[in-house]
């Protein structure tokens, strides 16, 4: 069969003119440096170390290549990568190369900063806390928060062994009982206060918070203040002889109280002849409190 230069001529000029084309492109192309933020991956961490402290997230590295190749490349193409699989307890430094750098292919890693990275290593800790629940909010006037359960009670935390010792507790997200006037139940999320802490498993708390009618508070006029302990073949005098006392506590108790039922006294034990000022105290009960006494010291007089 003849040859025939000319058949197909758009065709062949067409191919020639993209071949050119994309000549000149990769012609025009120059290879630059560049300094890029990467993220760093820290690999292969012993199954019983922990890394105290805030490890670096990110190292500076410098690279060359086409301006063209950097200029398309997404974020987080270029990672550096740290391998802790021969990590030892204690204080560790370890370098940074450039083969520790994934790159896609085209570019080219010189130099990779810091040269060296620190870590703190220690060895991991179990131990179970107990669970603290949080409580946030005021109930409706005329009721109190009253006791308040969590399930589970503890929990059990992982973390490095320095920081686990120091806990005490585990919390839970807050519940609100803003204005509530019944018992509030509510799923929560358990966590620790230390963030080098984890829980050993992701858990929630079912939290019951119990509302009560809140206590009253009440005034009692005319109390008498007793003498206690006062020495033998003493006397003793008290200004003034009664007080006014704010008493506190469920309202069939308050209902039924009177200034005697209130044992009011001062304490003169060990005291000689001489004039005194000495706080009222009161014997405790479990049916009321006393939030306040008026005058809450007594002037005594000991002959």
């Amino acid at each position: 069969m003849a040859y025939h230069p000319f058949r197909n001529l758009g065709l062949k000029l067409m191919a020639v003119l993209l071949a050119s084309a994309l000549w000149f492109t990769v012609a025009g192309e120059h290879d630059v440096e560049r300094t890029m933020r990467v993220p760093l991956d820290l690999q292969n961490k012993p199954a019983l170390m922990e890394i105290v402290g805030d490890p670096p997230t990110t190292v500076d590295v410098r690279v060359l290549g086409s301006s063209a190749v950097l200029n398309r490349m997404d974020p987080g193409e270029i990672v550096a990568v740290l391998d802790l699989s021969t990590a030892r307890e204690g204080s560790r430094l370890f370098n940074m190369r450039a083969d520790n750098v994934r790159s896609p292919y085209g570019v080219d890693v010189l130099q990779v900063s810091p040269s060296n990275i620190s870590l703190e290593l220690e060895r991991s800790a179990k131990r179970m806390l107990k669970v603290i629940p949080a409580v946030e909010g005021e109930p409706a006037p005329g009721f109190a928060v009253g006791p308040v359960t969590t399930d589970p009670a503890e929990v059990e935390v992982v973390g490095p062994e320095s920081h686990i010792r120091d806990l005490t507790s585990a919390t839970t997200e807050p519940v609100m009982v803003t204005g509530a006037r019944a018992a509030l139940d509510d799923e929560v999320t358990i966590g620790v206060s230390d963030s080098a802490v984890r829980l050993s498993a992701d858990l929630k708390a079912k939290v019951r918070v119990q509302i009560v009618p809140a206590p009253l508070e009440r005034e009692v006029s005319g109390v008498p203040v007793r003498s206690r302990n006062l020495g033998t073949g003493l006397t003793a005098r008290v200004q003034p002889l009664v007080v006014r006392v704010t008493v506190r506590g469920q309202r069939e108790a308050l209902d039924s109280m009177g200034a005697a039922t209130i044992d009011a006294f001062i304490d003169l034990a060990g005291l000689g002849p001489g004039q005194y000022n000495l706080r009222v105290q009161f014997d405790p009960t479990q049916s009321f409190g006393v939030s306040t006494s008026e005058p809450a010291v007594v002037q005594v007089t000991i002959k």
